[in-house]
């Protein structure tokens, strides 16, 4: 499994499932996507013809997303799944993509996931925790909890409107403290997963680059997500959890060490 660092494909297929993602989650969506590389094909799967996508179809336009009409033929059958797998495995076969991500909580893509990644190729899944199950997590390459992308935008634009609000000039705003900031938390679940990847990582408790442990906290956590405890990189959040000691090397990369 690839690690955090090697995850930076140029070409992407997006493909999401409608039914099963809230349109609100799309500008985070694309903008966590943009970190990964390009979406040369974005595509939503769904019964455009009921009410309860009329949310997503006024982000169509604006986000250049192309619908791909299914009805539901069968009662109880999820047309939308079979439909966009069905097309992930055409541009499977057309070896024009580096990777894809999939977009939705279903446990339907499991097997997706899987037969993607045994092309070679990196999948990006995106769903809601508490709907997601963790088999569909584990065949990713990397995941992406929706609700994470939608608290930081919040967290971002709520920065933006109390910096407009400020009466101080621009160049005193960020001295003020008025702006909006994640918040540490759950910290003692981080310290624990962080602690074990460690133990992976090192060797003879010695010294281990940042962007190596990155690289297997992925691979064993594949929805390991520093923003999850209020920190915005990873680099933040082992400063903060305090079990490590760090430093800096004269080429400038990171190294940790757990305390003794």
């Amino acid at each position: 499994m690839r690690g955090e660092v090697q995850l930076r494909p140029d070409r992407l297929a997006v493909l999401i499932d409608a039914d099963n993602v809230n349109a609100d989650v799309v500008e985070p969506l694309f903008k966590e996507v943009s970190k990964y590389g390009t979406a040369y094909i974005k595509r939503i799967y769904g019964d455009w013809t009921t009410p309860q996508l009329k949310q997503w179809k006024d982000k169509l336009s604006e986000f250049a997303i192309q619908p791909v009409q299914q009805f539901p033929y069968t009662k109880g059958k999820n047309a939308t799944d079979a439909a966009l797998i069905i097309e992930a495995m055409d541009l499977l076969y057309t070896q024009n993509f580096d990777g894809f991500c999939i977009v939705s909580s279903d446990s339907d893509f499991t097997p997706l996931a899987n037969r993607i990644r045994a092309s070679g190729l990196v999948v990006y899944g995106f769903g809601e925790r508490m709907k997601t199950p963790r088999a569909f997590v584990q065949a990713c390459d990397k995941f992406t909890y929706i609700d994470i992308l939608q608290q930081t935008e919040a967290l971002a634009v709520a920065a933006v409107a109390e910096t407009k609000e400020s009466p101080l000039p621009k160049a005193n705003q960020a001295k003020s403290g008025a702006t909006v900031k994640l918040q540490p938390t759950n910290l003692e679940e981080a310290k624990s997963i962080l602690q074990e990847v460690y133990e992976v990582a090192a060797e003879d408790e010695s010294w281990v680059e940042l962007g190596l442990f990155g690289n297997r906290l992925t691979q064993l956590h594949p929805d390991f997500d520093s923003r999850t405890y209020g920190c915005k990189q990873l680099k933040q959040l082992v400063k903060v959890v305090d079990i490590f000691d760090v430093q800096e090397t004269p080429n400038k990369s990171v190294q940790i060490k757990l305390k003794a």
